[in-house]
């Protein structure tokens, strides 16, 4: 059990059969009354994320994420199909379950999937990925001193704003964790 008045971000707790991470936290004593504390908290099932008040005194059950690396097999229209590098069992994900993180993942490529009581919740992509621009407009001549962006598509069908500089089958380094270019390779 976790006490309100240790939350600290990136903890798991379960409040009412939902779990849901810390995201930001703050310890609030005002001049009247008790102290609290104020934390954005995200439901990990839904993706939502609230803010709620909670009493430093309050407990709360840790809710332990497993997770595993799982090779991304291919896509059947629907469902999204992953296996275990470990012991190879296959599992079908629906698209609200890898929605943030297939726009930035190939066939064959290692994707974080995270469990909560042995069921799949939430698939992450790694924290960088190099992938291959399809299309991008010609950059101007003479616009490049402002640091202008242009949109580009990438091979898995993510649009990235990228440098002027940057054309049709460059190799780009991308962060997906904020959508941003970081450099051709």
């Amino acid at each position: 059990m976790i006490m309100a008045g240790d939350f600290k971000k990136g903890l798991t707790i379960e409040i009412n059969g939902n779990i849901y991470q810390i995201i930001d936290f703050q310890h609030v004593k005002p001049g009247k009354g008790a102290a609290f504390v104020r934390a954005k908290i995200k439901n990990l099932k839904t993706g939502a994320i609230k803010e709620d008040t909670f009493n430093p005194s309050e407990k709360y059950p840790k809710a332990h994420i497993e997770t595993k690396e799982m090779q991304y097999l291919y896509s059947d229209g629907e469902l999204y199909n992953f296996m275990d590098t470990t012991t190879y069992e296959q599992m079908a994900l629906n698209y609200d379950q890898v929605e943030d993180a297939i726009k930035y993942i190939k066939e064959n490529d290692i994707a974080i999937m995270k469990f909560y009581e042995g069921k799949p919740f939430q698939v992450d992509a790694p924290n960088f990925v190099e992938l291959t621009v399809v299309h991008a407009e010609p950059g101007v001549k003479g616009d490049t001193a402002t640091g202008a962006t242009k949109p580009a598509e990438v091979e898995t069908g993510a649009v990235i704003n990228v440098p002027l500089f940057v054309n049709v089958d460059d190799k780009i380094k991308i962060d997906t964790r904020t959508g941003e270019y970081l450099s051709r390779v």
